[in-house]
Formats: structure tokens, C-alpha cells, sequence
């Protein structure tokens, strides 16, 4: 099993490339679904769960053309209309073939999810949806069995705002049978990128961005050639982790209009921050002032920059409070900090951090993507030689995480 060496005190220093969010290029991947024509896609990342969707569309019968961050998808001969446990246990994302095999075949089978380290997230509003809009849907041997001669438009009010739920409807509706209206559906910018591509793939849809989308369904949608957005979550790893050296970096290929919540908490910790067309440049000078957290759906702070702020936080001069409202075991990397000398107290879903001058390293095991990369950052600032094990979860979701870290002059090694 791989591991991450790192050797702290280096500041960071230089530029990086954002690549493409992984959060958006799942979703997108799964929209060739609904077209028997072409679909390009630009900027996809290099990573692992791109490379399992992959997989799992060419299983159904998908032909995909792979180029350097781009591929061609290519669904006219699809076969297989399922999505198999031994791919969707290990990417949770898998779920979202199930509106558009249903849409566009009438059939889907698709397994259920199980346990995810970091909470519950459960498909029940996925499948409340789909049945609104005429699907016939049985549970079987831990499958989902769908089934829809056409689905047609149903006014959905989602309980809970859940992105999936959300992206899932949104592509079953595109070729139902007249208007859908999703309320209470989620913001984050991954879903508009979705809806802007199934638009450039000829989809009528209204709304992405707010909490109301409107969808009318059309006849069928054709190819397209679409760019991923970049990943907003690495693009707030790296500024926290040059605040948290002490360095200076810019990111270039990136969007700040999709970063207000933590750039502000970023600027609260003392970091200089500036923003110039798809640049941002961060510089801190000092250490970093603790700064009080509350995650919750987009545009509020992200659950995905959670971990890595509290690495700030357990450095930083002062006291701060974290709260975590997304995902019940959403705390899991806060042993493996202590582990480093952090002092953290947790009591339900608040941590209490109170910043320390230093950290020692360690060896401490990564218990989810977000975790990974906060124990990386504090790795980075502890005194001496810090070990990251399970390090496959980092590879998930960071494209290229330690090569990226090393060129801004990070003292970082993946081993055996």
C-alpha cells in the first residue's frame, strides 16, 4: 500500500494549475448517457474515480476515446443498463447513471450505495423523484430495479437539499415527457456546470443555481464539446496549505466567483489575498489567526474544506470552533491531527481547536478524501518526517497531489 512521506517546515512558493473538478466531471460523464451522438469533454482530471466512471460507462457498452484531460464518450451501443456493486462501492457517484439510463432506455439497475465513512447519504430522495415522474422502481437483492416506459414532468420538493438527488432528476427530466420543476434543489456550482452542459446538448432547463430549476423535457439531445469548470475544492487545499506554510502561491486556470465563503476565512485567518481573472494569489506573512467555522450548503461554507481548516486551525494563534452540519462522522481526521500534538476536543458535531505553535510528525492514516488532505497540510507544517497511510483515498479525488506539492517546493514523496 502507497504512502506519502512528508518532510515539514517548507514554505510554498510559486504557481499551480487547478484542474478539473471532480465533482462536476462525474455527473457530466454520465450525461453521455442521454445521447447517442458524441459527447467531448475538456479538462477532466487525472485521477481515480474519473478512471472508474470510466470503467463503469464502458461496462454498460459506452465507447470511450481518451485523450490527454479530455475524452470522447460515445453512447450509441449501449448494452448493459447497470451499475454493479463492485464499482459503486468503491465511488458513490455510480448513482448517478440511474436517471439517464431510465430517461433515454426505460430500464436501470443500479446497486445501492452501502456504508460511506463520512455519514449517511441516502438514495430514498433519488428514488421519491423518479417515482414522481412515473417510474416503476423495486429494491432487490440490493439493487435498484427501475423501470419507465417515458417518464414524464412532476413538481419534486427535495426534503433535504442533496447535490446527487439533484443532478439525478435533473437528467431524468431532460427527456421526460413535459415540465419538471425540482424545489429546494442544491446551488453548488457543480450543478450548474451539469445543467450548462446538458444545455449545450440541447436540454431546456431554467434555474440551475437557485434553489428552484425548471426542466423541459425535449425529444433527444445531441453531442457536444464541453470544458469541466476547475475543482474548487483543490483550489481551497492549496491556498489553506501555502496559509498554513507561511507561503506565497498563485493558482492560475481557477475561478474565485465560486470561492467567496473561503477566501473570506481565508482573509479572516491574516492571508493577503488577490484575485485577477482566473488567478488568485495568496500570500500570508505571519501565523495564521484561528478562525470559527459553520459548514452547510452551498454558497455557505463547504463541507469539503472543512478538514483542511481545521489543520489551519490547530497552528493558528487563538481558539476557534468548528461546526460540522453536512456529515454525522465528518471528524474522523481530528485523531489522527492529535496524533501530530493538535489539541482538539470534540462534542457532537463541534470541535473545539485551540492553535498550538508546533506540530510533530507522525504517522497518521488518511479516513477519507477531505481528511487526506488536511493531514498532508498538517504534515507539512509539523516539525520532522510525517507518514500519510491509505493514501488511495487522497488519489480519489487530488489530481497528481504530491508532484503538484513538490514543484511549489514541498519536501513530499509518495512510497511503498
Amino acid at each position: 500500500m502507497q504512502k506519502l512521506a512528508i518532510q515539514g517546515g517548507y514554505r510554498l512558493n510559486g504557481e499551480v494549475r487547478i484542474s478539473g473538478a471532480k465533482n462536476a466531471a462525474l455527473p457530466i460523464m454520465c450525461a453521455s448517457l442521454l445521447t447517442a451522438d458524441e459527447l467531448y469533454l475538456s479538462n477532466l482530471p487525472d485521477m481515480h474515480d474519473v478512471a472508474t466512471m470510466i470503467k463503469l460507462l464502458q461496462q454498460m457498452g459506452v465507447r470511450v476515446d481518451s485523450g490527454i484531460q479530455s475524452a470522447t464518450f460515445n453512447a450509441a451501443q449501449v448494452d448493459k443498463l447497470e451499475a454493479p456493486y463492485d464499482m459503486v462501492k468503491t465511488m458513490r457517484a455510480a448513482i448517478l447513471v440511474l436517471g439517464p439510463l431510465l430517461t433515454r432506455f426505460g430500464e436501470a439497475r443500479v446497486s445501492l450505495p452501502g456504508g460511506c465513512a463520512i455519514g449517511s447519504r441516502p438514495v430514498d430522495l433519488h428514488i421519491k423523484g423518479l417515482l414522481a415522474m412515473g417510474a416503476e422502481i423495486h429494491i432487490e437483492h440490493g439493487y435498484i430495479h427501475a423501470t419507465a416506459r417515458r417518464l414524464h414532468g412532476a413538481h419534486i420538493c427535495f426534503d433535504l437539499i442533496s447535490v446527487t438527488g439533484t443532478e439525478n432528476l435533473m437528467m431524468a427530466a431532460v427527456l421526460a415527457d413535459g415540465i419538471t420543476v425540482l424545489e429546494n434543489a442544491a446551488r453548488e456550482p457543480e450543478v450548474v456546470d451539469l445543467a450548462n452542459c446538458l444545455i449545450a446538448m440541447g436540454a431546456k432547463i431554467e434555474g440551475a443555481g437557485s434553489d428552484k430549476i425548471t426542466i423541459t423535457g425535449v425529444e433527444k439531445l445531441h453531442g457536444a464539446n464541453y470544458g469541466v469548470m476547475p475543482d474548487r475544492i483543490e483550489s481551497g487545499t492549496f491556498l489553506v496549505a501555502a496559509a498554513a506554510t507561511g507561503g506565497h502561491i498563485t493558482l492560475t486556470d481557477a475561478r474565485a466567483d465560486i470561492l467567496d465563503s473561503v477566501l473570506d476565512k481565508l482573509r479572516e485567518a491574516g492571508a493577503k489575498v488577490e484575485v485577477e481573472g482566473d488567478r488568485i494569489s495568496l500570500e500570508m506573512n505571519a501565523r495564521p489567526r484561528a478562525v470559527n467555522l459553520r459548514t452547510a450548503p452551498y454558497p455557505a461554507f463547504p463541507t469539503d474544506m472543512q478538514a483542511q481548516f481545521m489543520a489551519l486551525n490547530a497552528i493558528a494563534e487563538g481558539n476557534s470552533i468548528v461546526v460540522e452540519t453536512i456529515f454525522e462522522n465528518r471528524f474522523m481526521h481530528v485523531q489522527e491531527l492529535v496524533r501530530l500534538g493538535a489539541q482538539i476536543e470534540i462534542e457532537g458535531n463541534t470541535a473545539v481547536i485551540q492553535g498550538c505553535a508546533q506540530l510533530e510528525g507522525a504517522t497518521v492514516m488518511a479516513t477519507d478524501l477531505r481528511a487526506s488532505a488536511s493531514l498532508v497540510i498538517a504534515g507539512m507544517v509539523a516539525q520532522g518526517e510525517t507518514i500519510v497511510d491509505r493514501i488511495y483515498h487522497l488519489d480519489r479525488g487530488y489530481e497528481h497531489i504530491e508532484a503538484k506539492l513538490s514543484a511549489l517546493g514541498a519536501k513530499i514523496r509518495r512510497i511503498q
